[in-house]
């Protein structure tokens, strides 16, 4: 059977659904208006002052069968609840489909992903208000695409004398693809000694940076699982990653770290506060994503996963597709790099 497609009819049968649903539960409401993004179809709902938000939550499982859908999340947007429907035909976003609406990205700037409004979500590490980049979310959230992706955007939009990479992967697998590009500081770490070695190399060329009153070039650090970093190596880990948490950013030092659920109780509060960006992947629960994201309320519970993610900046949750690269694209970047 072919896969529906979102049609203008699709969303108004959709939506009269909804209200049919509701309405027979005697909850009066009204559909005033719909969204279709790349992986799901919101409805804003207009319901009388009087009605609860756990009314309509508690609906949930009837809205999406009567839709044939297996998952109906609602959200609560300021003074107005939306229902959120998965799309029939999913679109994911590539690397590609993003950088062909740039003209050109500046130098030392991460490429994340389109909003809602099928626009470029773009992270420059060189703007005030960002210091280090916490990347969350449970297995199948698309943590680790969306981490290769911005930096391998970064690596191509920013010439080899401009930026450093350093990696810390003890899997072996999320920053692979990287262990060969010129731009490395040193070699890939992958274990807590080498970790050690890499965090204290950085720590006194921060020092040095401070001494001499230096920025550049910019170095990344990267790090694939925080938590095991962390739980692996100790408070030696955990001393020198806080302190390049708090300096660094003056030196020209930035972190961008993946944690499937950062615990403050294992990363440490200090090191915690100091990533300024989140990028807040599918969580189990709304606690986990409070403790993610760092704000409450980002709904971070209720993403669907695969590239689905809430950025946050300062205290406001911004939603977007996570752009990927495929498999049979990697030779072709990977190529660029070493020309």
């Amino acid at each position: 059977m072919p896969t529906a497609i979102v049609t203008p009819e699709l969303m108004e049968f959709q939506a009269q659904r909804i209200e049919t649903i509701l309405s027979a539960h005697r909850v009066q409401s009204h559909v005033s208006g719909g969204q279709a993004s790349h992986r799901w179809m919101r409805y804003t709902l207009q319901l009388p002052d009087a009605t609860r938000v756990s009314r309509v939550r508690n609906l949930r499982e009837e809205i999406g069968v009567a839709l044939g859908v297996d998952e109906v999340q609602v959200l609560r947007r300021g003074n107005s609840l939306a229902i959120e429907v998965p799309r029939p035909d999913p679109k994911h976003i590539t690397l590609a489909d993003v950088q062909k609406n740039l003209r050109s990205a500046p130098p030392l700037t991460a490429i994340l992903g389109v909003t809602d409004i099928d626009r470029p979500l773009l992270l420059r590490l060189s703007a005030p208000d960002v210091a280090h980049v916490l990347v969350s979310g449970t297995s199948g959230s698309g943590k680790t695409e969306l981490i290769r992706t911005m930096l391998l955007s970064l690596l191509l939009n920013t010439r080899q004398s401009k930026l450093q990479v350093a990696l810390i992967d003890f899997k072996h697998r999320g920053l692979a693809p990287f262990a060969e590009i010129p731009h490395l500081l040193t070699d890939t770490a992958t274990n807590v000694a080498h970790a050690q070695q890499l965090l204290t190399l950085i720590v006194e060329t921060m020092e040095r940076r401070d001494a001499q009153n230096l920025s550049t070039p910019t170095i990344v650090l990267v790090i694939d699982e925080l938590l095991d970093l962390i739980t692996l190596g100790g408070k030696p880990i955990q001393k020198l990653l806080t302190r390049i948490a708090q300096r660094g950013r003056e030196a020209g030092i930035h972190i961008i770290a993946g944690a499937q659920k950062p615990s403050a109780s294992i990363v440490g509060g200090q090191l915690t506060a100091n990533f300024s960006v989140r990028l807040v992947g599918r969580m189990v629960s709304a606690a986990d994503a409070l403790v993610a994201a760092g704000v409450a309320g980002s709904n971070a519970e209720q993403l669907q996963g695969r590239g689905d993610f809430m950025a946050i900046f300062g205290s406001s949750p911004l939603r977007f597709q996570g752009a990927y690269v495929p498999m049979s694209a990697w030779a072709d970047y990977l190529g660029r790099l070493q020309a």
